[in-house]
C-alpha cells in the first residue's frame, strides 16, 4: 500500500490547511486526563506549521450524537494542544464557521455536534471542504469510520484539484500494522484480552492465518473455557459463540497455531477492590464467582511464549486491571512484552493505559492510537480513511 503523504503536500507556505485529528481523549475534572493522541500528532503538525501553514484543526470527542453536549466541548484540549505546541490555539465554538480568524493554528469544536459528521453527508463535507486549499488525516483512531471529516471531506477535495495526504502519524501506523499484516517475522505472537469474544472473533479468524501462537486472556478467554465444557462460574460468557469459537480453534489447530489459554485465574464474588479474592483453575470456577484476571501460573505460561517471539501484537487487558487485585495479569503481559527482544505493537486504550501506568511505554516499538482501526486493518479491511490516499505505487 502506498499512501500520499506529507511528501506529496506541495508547497503551502501562506496556505491553509484543513488537519483531521483524532483529540478523542478521557477527560477528567474539565481537563485532559490522557494526552497520548495529542502528543502522536505533534510532528506532523510541528512540520506543517515550520513549512509556513496555518491550520485548521477539526475532531470528535465522544459521542454527542449530532447534539451540542457542553461536556464534550474542545476546550481543554486546545489547552493542552497549545502547551505541547508552545504557540496559541484558537478554540472556536462551531463547527463549520461562516468566518475563520486570520490565526496559524485554529480548532474547529467538536465534529460530531452536526449530525452531518457521522452521516458522512456531503454537504456538510462541502462546508469544511471551504475552509481549506489543503488535507491531512493524522486521525487513525477514526480510520476506520465513513465519516464526513474522513471519507468525504478528502474526495471532494481530491475532486476539486487540492491536495488530501496522510499525516506522520497516520503514515506511521499503516507502515507498521502492513509489516504485521503482510510479512512478520516468525514466530508471531498475538495476545487478546477484553471482555466479549464476540468483539474479536474476526480478528481471531484473521490472526489464525498469520500467527504461529494465539494467547487469549480476559473475560473473552471464558467463553473458550466454557465452549470445551470447563466451569467458569459466573465469569461473563457469550454461549451464543461457542459454534464460532470451535471453528476458529479447529481452524488453528489445522494450520498448527498454538492456542493459548489461561490455566487459573483470580475469581471474586463481584468486582471490587474490597472482596475476597481467590486464585482457582481457569475451569473450576466455583458458582457465585467470576474470574477476574488470569492468575500467576497463566502470565508464566504466558511470558514463556512472549520470550521467543521476534514479532508481537498485543490488545486488550488481561483482566479488571482498573481494581488492583486484578491488576497483576494485565502488568505481568505488559512487562513480558516489554521485556521481549521481539518486534512490539500494543493497541486498544486499555493496554496503552496499562502500559502508562506501569511505566513501560519506551519499551514498545509501536503504541498504536488506532483501537479499533486497528483491529480492522489487521484483519485484512478497507479502510475508508486510508483507502481515499492511497496513490501510486
Amino acid at each position: 500500500m502506498t499512501l500520499r503523504t506529507l511528501d506529496h503536500l506541495g508547497e503551502i507556505a501562506g496556505h491553509r490547511v484543513f488537519v483531521r485529528v483524532d483529540f478523542n481523549v478521557p477527560l477528567s475534572g474539565g481537563a485532559v486526563a490522557d494526552d497520548m493522541r495529542i502528543r502522536g500528532t505533534v510532528p506532523t503538525l510541528r512540520e506543517l506549521i515550520d513549512r509556513g501553514a496555518s491550520l485548521v484543526l477539526a475532531s470528535h470527542l465522544g459521542r454527542p450524537r449530532g447534539q451540542v453536549d457542553e461536556n464534550l466541548r474542545l476546550t481543554s484540549v486546545g489547552a493542552r494542544l497549545a502547551e505541547l505546541l508552545v504557540q496559541p490555539v484558537t478554540v472556536l465554538a462551531a463547527t463549520t464557521p461562516e468566518a475563520l480568524p486570520d490565526d496559524p493554528v485554529v480548532l474547529l469544536e467538536n465534529l460530531r455536534f452536526d449530525p452531518g459528521e457521522e452521516a458522512n453527508d456531503p454537504a456538510f463535507a462541502g462546508r469544511l471542504a471551504d475552509l481549506a486549499d489543503a488535507y491531512v488525516d493524522d486521525a487513525f483512531g477514526a480510520a476506520h469510520r465513513a465519516h464526513a471529516s474522513v471519507s468525504a471531506l478528502p474526495e471532494l477535495m481530491l475532486a476539486s484539484g487540492r491536495p488530501a495526504v496522510a499525516g506522520r502519524l497516520l503514515e506511521r501506523e499503516v507502515d507498521v500494522l502492513s509489516r504485521l499484516l503482510h510479512d512478520p517475522e516468525s514466530p508471531y505472537v498475538a495476545i487478546l484480552g477484553g471482555a466479549k469474544v464476540s468483539d474479536k472473533l474476526a480478528t481471531i479468524n484473521a490472526l489464525v492465518e498469520r500467527v504461529d501462537a494465539l494467547l487469549i486472556g480476559g473475560a473473552m478467554a471464558f467463553t473458550f473455557i466454557a465452549a470445551d465444557g470447563g466451569a467458569v462460574g459466573d465469569s461473563l460468557v457469550e454461549d451464543d459463540r461457542f459454534d464460532e469459537v470451535h471453528v476458529a480453534t479447529a481452524r488453528a489447530s489445522d494450520r498448527g497455531v498454538t492456542i493459548v489459554l489461561p490455566t487459573d485465574v483470580v475469581a471474586a464474588q463481584e468486582v471490587s477492590a474490597a472482596v475476597p479474592t481467590r486464585t482457582v483453575a481457569a475451569d473450576e470456577v466455583p458458582d457465585g464467582w467470576k474470574g477476574l484476571d488470569i492468575g500467576p501460573r497463566t502470565v508464566e505460561a504466558f511470558a514463556s511464549v512472549i520470550a521467543g517471539a521476534k514479532t508481537i501484537l498485543w490488545n486488550g487487558p488481561m483482566g479488571v486491571f482498573e481494581k488492583q487485585p486484578f491488576a497483576a495479569g494485565t502488568s505481568g503481559v505488559a512487562e513480558a512484552v516489554g521485556s521481549s527482544e521481539g518486534f512490539s505493537v500494543v493497541g486498544g486504550g486499555d493496554s496503552l493505559l496499562a502500559i502508562r501506568r506501569a511505566g513501560l511505554e519506551a519499551a514498545f516499538d509501536h503504541l498504536s492510537t488506532g483501537g479499533g482501526a486497528s483491529l480492522e486493518f489487521l484483519e485484512g479491511r478497507a479502510l475508508p480513511g486510508v483507502t481515499v490516499l492511497e496513490g501510486p505505487s
